[in-house]
């Protein structure tokens, strides 16, 4: 009889312990938003002279031991400044430094690009962006229908800003003495439409800034409507516009009074992106 050997039972191997990577990653994205945060209210409410330590954890929610962690960082960074006299923050040099490096990267006609193209698909009609270039505009960019008539208009070209509805955009925003030097030009008129008038004109750019968006009603074309907005830089100043163009066949009047609020956001959108904080009309 041959003698067996007594079953091993077989070796136990111990789980491995569960990773503290998930957790630590959630906790480091979770201070960093709560930072940003902070960074947000101070430049949202600064006014001038800065944020109280109190009025900071207030308006975020959290106690003001957490606040002074979250903001260490930032301090370290110039991001924040702190008052050495009042406590109070305020935004640092390295939020300038920032902003600055962030402009310089802008390009307009790459900001604007895809909020045209989405613009022209739901339009279906033609798109412009054109700039500023005293006394009228030039356009920078265009963006077409392939199937519908194909507008005059090329990218390079200039056109009078009295009678189109992008020159007209920027027109309204612009200061007096530009106003003037633009009537004083001359308001030839181009079409049986265009507003050859300077009581006219002005009477026009006062309804433009009041509902945000501008109409050239066959102005410059005879057979041709656009609805124009303005865009505006990361100071304030109004430098380019964008505009739908497209025949009167299909760009009727109620159709163009449709499309200007939504012309008008676009407009905003693309401001906002070259950072400027303008609000709507």
């Amino acid at each position: 009889m041959t003698e067996t050997s007594p079953q091993q039972p077989p070796p136990t191997t111990s789980a491995p312990a569960p990773s503290s990577k998930p957790t630590t990653e959630r906790n480091q994205s979770s201070s960093l938003r709560r930072a940003l945060a902070v960074l947000g209210h101070v430049r949202d409410h600064g006014d001038g002279r800065g944020v109280p330590l109190a009025q900071l954890a207030d308006g975020l929610g959290l106690n003001k031991s957490t606040v002074l962690r979250l903001a260490g960082p930032l301090l370290d960074e110039h991001l924040l400044e702190r008052d050495r006299e009042t406590g109070w923050f305020r935004l640092g040099h390295g939020a300038l430094r920032l902003g600055q490096a962030y402009l310089t990267t802008l390009d307009l006609r790459s900001v604007a690009a895809e909020h045209l193209r989405r613009l022209q698909r739901e339009a279906g009609e033609t798109v412009h962006l054109t700039v500023w270039q005293t006394p009228g505009i030039v356009y920078l960019d265009k963006v077409e229908d392939e199937t519908n008539v194909r507008m005059a208009s090329r990218v390079g070209s200039r056109a009078p800003a009295y009678c189109t509805a992008t020159g007209k955009a920027i027109l309204a925003w612009l200061p007096e003495e530009t106003v003037t030097e633009v009537m004083a030009a001359g308001l030839r008129p181009v079409t049986a439409w265009t507003i050859s008038d300077e009581t006219r004109l002005r009477a026009d750019l006062a309804r433009i800034r009041a509902r945000g968006y501008s109409i050239d009603d066959r102005e410059n074309e005879p057979e041709v409507r656009c609805v124009a907005a303005p865009i505006f830089d990361h100071t304030g100043e109004v430098t380019a516009a964008l505009s739908v163009s497209g025949l009167t066949s299909r760009m009727t009047a109620a159709r163009v009074r449709a499309l200007g609020p939504v012309v008008a956001q676009v407009g905003l959108r693309i401001s906002r992106e070259l950072g400027s904080d303008r609000q709507p009309s």
